[in-house]
């Protein structure tokens, strides 16, 4: 791996994040009355475009917006250019990652759609809220505006195909009601409420969240487990490489699971909520491939899990995977809405390095890589300690204002002249060590008194 190149700068993304930060800064503020500030982050916007396909329309809307005078479609055109530039950073990381890496891009999985119409009515009410948002800006939201998107958000569940955008404004909307009133914020996080209004706007579009199924057949070698934790959620998303059953180029695949969870579950205690959905998590635990028959999967290497088409393989050392396999594996093409640097995260294999500052930057061949130990989760027995005296790593490649770091998932390291293998997945399938069995019973615990709890209330 060319270490080297992930210190370079890379050309032009600083432009475009200032950009896209001035069009952030007239969100804020919101678009009903436009400062003259404001009007120039849109127009800025609009240039930065011009030359594209969306030109046209978005040099109306920010036109149109710039006057107090935008409509719904306009806000479309706003946010698809905010997003197609966020595109274009995430194109220019993932080049500069296969550079460094050595990996091509392969070929899409040959999928068909989906089908099935989307109910339009309920795509228009959430536009239409979206819309008064934009409108009131993050300095004028209160809980009247953020409690409109209550009934949207009630008649989108329901729906499968318009689950995406569901759960996308049901937390947006979590947020925006504990940071009420907008003018009372002393910080307001313009960024990431930008991202969730424009993807979720997009996604308003007929068709938007479509996506295109396929199925594979073949051995799945995991690499490792990168846990999500919320108050009231967790995924587990597991990061492996599928080699075809017909002898074709590997490719890196994800599996995900995810489950509700109280807030009170928290480390060891979320496999427990996990596990039952996804058999792979066992695998991961045991070091073992699994064998996959007609396994349904995106275009973009998303494998829809489902256990029926699955079954425990032989005995498979994630190391041995990663030296091995992982250089020769392709990676799939990314989804138009998926195209944001902050979705990167591609599996890459280090050693013979040197751990510095603690385990915060590890030398590999004196050229130094951050580390990003505070996405390591406390549910598995990895530690920042056990990568500071690690010699190998396993981790998921991320780029983050404007530098690359490694997140561990698995590491090598020398305890009394014997190599031993800490992985943060090594508790999914069930905790055998000392500390996992420990961690698990005091989840288990936890666990057995919400469900007397619930019980008392139920016959109440």
């Amino acid at each position: 791996m060319r270490v080297d190149l992930l210190a370079d700068a890379l050309d032009g993304v600083d432009e475009v994040l200032a950009v896209i930060a001035g069009a952030d800064q007239a969100l804020a503020g919101g678009l009903l009355r436009p400062q003259a500030a404001q009007a120039a982050g849109l127009v800025a916007l609009a240039e930065a475009v011009a030359a594209s396909p969306l030109g046209a329309k978005v040099a109306e809307a920010a036109e149109k917006a710039a006057a107090g005078a935008a409509g719904e479609e306009h806000f479309v055109s706003l946010a698809a250019a905010r997003i197609a530039l966020f595109g274009s950073v995430h194109d220019a990381v993932l080049a500069r990652v296969e550079q460094a890496t050595g990996r091509g891009r392969g070929d899409a999985v040959v999928a068909l759609p989906s089908g099935g119409g989307q109910a339009e009515n309920l795509l228009l009410a959430a536009r239409s809220w979206l819309t008064d948002l934009a409108r009131a800006g993050w300095q004028g939201i209160d809980h009247d505006l953020v409690s409109g998107a209550e009934p949207v958000i009630s008649a989108l569940l329901p729906e499968p195909r318009l689950r995406r955008l569901a759960v996308l404004l049901d937390g947006f909307a979590a947020e925006l009601a504990a940071s009420c009133p907008g003018s009372a914020l002393e910080r307001i996080p313009v960024r990431r409420w930008g991202d969730l209004w424009s993807r979720a706007m997009l996604l308003t579009l007929p068709g938007a969240a479509e996506s295109s199924i396929s199925t594979v057949s073949g051995r799945l070698l995991p690499l490792g487990v990168d846990l999500h934790e919320h108050a009231t959620a967790a995924q587990a998303q597991v990061h492996a490489v599928f080699e075809p059953a017909d002898g074709g180029t590997p490719r890196l695949v994800r599996a995900s699971v995810s489950a509700p969870k109280p807030d009170t579950i928290i480390g060891a205690g979320i496999w427990q909520l996990l596990r039952p959905h996804m058999s792979l998590l066992q695998a991961v635990s045991e070091g073992k491939a699994m064998e996959l028959t007609d396994m349904p999967i995106t275009a973009e290497g998303d494998l829809v899990w489902a256990d029926e088409h699955a079954k425990l393989g032989e005995a498979a050392d994630p190391f041995v995977t990663a030296r091995v396999v992982l250089p020769t594996a392709s990676t799939l093409p990314t989804a138009p809405l998926d195209r944001h640097p902050a979705r990167i995260a591609v599996p890459v294999f280090l050693e013979g390095y040197t751990a510095e500052q603690g385990g915060e930057s590890l030398n590999v061949a004196g050229q130094s890589v951050a580390v990003d130990t505070d996405r390591v989760p406390v549910a598995g027995p990895l530690t920042p300690e056990a990568v500071a005296t690690s010699n190998a790593c396993i981790g998921l490649l991320r780029w983050d204002a404007g530098v690359f770091r490694v997140q561990p998932l698995a590491v090598e390291t020398t305890v009394r002249k014997k190599t031993v293998a800490l992985h943060a997945g090594a508790w999914a399938g069930g905790a055998v060590d000392k500390a996992g069995v420990k961690a698990e019973k005091a989840a288990t615990d936890a666990a057995t008194v919400l469900r007397e709890r619930a019980g008392r209330l139920l016959r109440k």
